[in-house]
């Protein structure tokens, strides 16, 4: 294989915003952030939908919209 063409695998932490929930995995995702988490510091990926979050894992039928896209929606097309 070809050397420095491949991105940075390393161990990462990814921290759920709406339940925070946070778990160690591998990523290739830049991050310029880091963390102190089980005793050693990991870069920092923040997400709003984890499956500690997400409606079809835990059950509940509402999700919350953080991004404003039905707002979005409702300025684009409005009431027609």
């Amino acid at each position: 294989m070809k050397k420095d063409i491949h991105p940075d695998y390393r161990e990462v932490v990814f921290w759920d915003l709406s339940s925070d929930f946070k778990f160690i995995t591998r990523s290739c995702a830049p991050s310029k952030e880091t963390i102190e988490f089980e005793g050693a510091t990991y870069p920092v990926i923040k997400v709003e939908v984890s499956s500690q979050s997400h409606p079809f894992y835990t059950g509940k039928n509402t999700l919350v919209d953080t991004t404003g896209r039905v707002d979005k929606f409702l300025r684009k097309y409005g009431k027609r």
